[in-house]
């Protein structure tokens, strides 16, 4: 049983205009096998949440914890969260030219695992994974993301996280961009990934729809930089219907409308 915890963080990030607080005292326990929805308004603080716990350079802590397993993974590099088994699969996949898929994925093994994976075991769980994501099998041969549509970078994200095996993945907004065949694809391999290895989820989206697929546990909210709301599946039905008007500061309300 491992365990993420996020105790009272404060996170800020450089903009034109100097730098701005965006992360105000965020609280959160994620256990091995949890999947934990986190569900807000754009402009929350939700992203920048996830780029802080990975250790992005434009977002700096201000106070406060990120343990996993009792390590302080703010006192790492991002390579070393990776290694002690954080994950982030990013709204926004980079493409890298020159750097093709398959030795990508083989060096990240070897780096994470501390020795290259033997090379028949790691051929097979390749090609068995990009099978159950429906991935042509030419995609391991091409530079990582580089020419991919939407949907195929999302579909490469969970192909790293399958042969990871992280024991936390932070997904940010992993449904945004994706239609409902590619959808289930990738949602189905999220919960492969949860079912083989006991993974715990912080799964950040907007919308309900991905969470037909990949069932939560616990579903927050998340507003002004902090969790406002906990509750159980319900609270996402609840957020679909009445959206995020209570949870704004008054000034977002009266833009909204206005």
């Amino acid at each position: 049983m491992s365990t993420l915890e996020i105790k009272d963080l404060y996170a800020s990030v450089e903009t034109k205009e100097g730098r701005k607080q965006i992360l105000k005292g965020a609280n959160l326990t994620v256990r091995s096998g949890e999947t934990h929805a986190i569900m807000g308004p754009n402009g929350s603080g939700k992203s920048t949440l996830a780029y802080t716990l990975a250790g992005h350079p434009k977002y700096f802590v201000d106070s406060g914890e990120a343990l996993l397993d009792g390590e302080d993974l703010l006192k790492m590099t991002a390579d070393e969260r990776a290694k002690a088994g954080l994950f982030l699969a990013m709204q926004y996949p980079v493409e890298v030219p020159g750097v093709s898929m398959t030795n990508f994925l083989r060096t990240a093994k070897t780096e994470i695992d501390g020795k290259a994976p033997a090379i028949r075991t790691w051929t097979k769980e390749l090609q068995d994974a990009m099978t159950n994501l429906r991935m042509d099998k030419k995609f391991a041969s091409r530079s990582v993301n580089e020419g991919f549509s939407g949907g195929e970078k999302k579909r490469a994200e969970v192909l790293q996280l399958e042969l990871l095996k992280p024991k936390f993945a932070v997904m940010d907004e992993t449904d945004s961009g994706l239609d409902v065949d590619a959808l289930r694809i990738v949602s189905d391999g999220v919960n492969r990934a949860k079912e083989n290895t006991g993974l715990g989820i912080m799964l950040i989206t907007h919308y309900t729809r991905i969470l037909k697929y990949i069932k939560p546990d616990i579903v927050h909210v998340f507003a002004g930089g902090q969790f406002v709301k906990t509750g159980g599946p319900e609270l996402a039905d609840e957020l679909e219907e009445n959206g995020y008007d209570e949870y704004l500061p008054e000034g977002s309300k009266e833009s909204a409308l206005a």
